[in-house]
């Protein structure tokens, strides 16, 4: 009877981990890190939102409501910003899809040289975007850039051009960067994707007369089509708040041609120092990133399969 009443911890320890509540005390490390490092700066950031918060004039700070999200729909720039994240990701999500798919079947083809190819292809995302923003801006340079010595050469432009500072040229050019450095990405996963496809599948369909577009629209779209809608969730979570690379080559300009949204709460955040409507431009990110993601799955139909 002594025995039983004076267990020690580690007996106690072992009749815990026959229980369900075993798991729970192994999830509360990873609950307790999820709540700081995600939950809180999230809830944070909603209360920014509704509070005004200037650090050059402090004797404004305090709750002021929706008075942020009542100016976004007066502000010039916020529709500019917002139309022009629309044309980034989409353009840019468009480009890296194509180049990405184009890329894995190239690679999946595994003729000599297949691995070097692979490894030259997956560069480009190795760069940070502040490295791969600053090497582009040298190469399409107005004076010394290589690319527009190149253009000139073969006659294609008369004299070199400054295609970040022109707005009808600047967002064109950030997005052929942008596409250039973010296409590996989906190269990769694609590749992953192409490898777990049974080739029996792409047999039985040429033996049933199907040519290379029927078995691609057949075969090999469905089977990658839980990949490409994770990777397109992922990445344009990534682009649109991501404004480094906007950053580094145009600073949103020239004029407001290639604001836009997070960029624009950057801006508004560590230039104007006005902490609560950046905070309201990022909770309309927010909401805008999680319609997205919930209408994207449900028109793919991803979750069904």
């Amino acid at each position: 009877m002594k025995s039983v009443l004076h267990r020690g911890p580690l007996a106690k320890l072992g009749d815990l981990s026959e229980t369900r509540y075993w798991v729970y005390l192994l999830l509360f490390p990873s609950l307790i890190l999820l709540l700081l490092v995600v939950a809180y700066p999230t809830l944070y950031g909603f209360v920014i939102s509704v509070r005004e918060m200037r650090l050059t004039r402090p004797g404004l700070n305090g709750w002021v409501g929706t008075k942020h999200y009542v100016a976004m729909l007066s502000d010039r720039v916020f529709w500019i910003s917002l139309k022009n994240t629309a044309i980034w990701v989409t353009a840019a999500i468009a480009l890296e899809v194509a180049m990405g798919f184009v890329a894995a079947v190239a690679l999946n083809r595994n003729v000599p040289g297949t691995k070097l190819f692979g490894v030259l292809i997956l560069l480009p995302y190795f760069l940070p975007n502040v490295v791969a923003g600053h090497m582009w801006a040298l190469l399409l340079d107005p004076r010394l850039g290589v690319i527009n010595d190149i253009l000139v050469k073969v006659r294609i432009l008369s004299s070199y051009k400054a295609w970040f500072a022109d707005p009808a040229t600047a967002m064109a050019a950030t997005i052929v960067v942008e596409a250039w450095h973010g296409f590996p990405f989906f190269a990769l996963l694609f590749l992953a994707g192409l490898k777990g496809i049974p080739e029996d599948l792409y047999k039985a369909a040429a033996v049933d007369g199907a040519g290379p577009i029927r078995q691609f629209r057949l075969i090999t779209v469905p089977m990658l089509r839980t990949v490409i809608t994770a990777a397109v969730i992922l990445r344009v979570i990534s682009l649109v708040n991501s404004p480094d690379l906007l950053l580094v080559l145009t600073g949103g300009g020239p004029g407001n041609a290639t604001q836009v949204l997070s960029l624009y709460a950057f801006q508004t955040a560590y230039r104007e120092f006005n902490f609560g409507y950046a905070g309201a431009l990022a909770v309309v990110m927010f909401v805008i990133l999680m319609v997205f993601a919930t209408l994207y799955i449900r028109l793919t139909r991803v979750s069904k399969d």
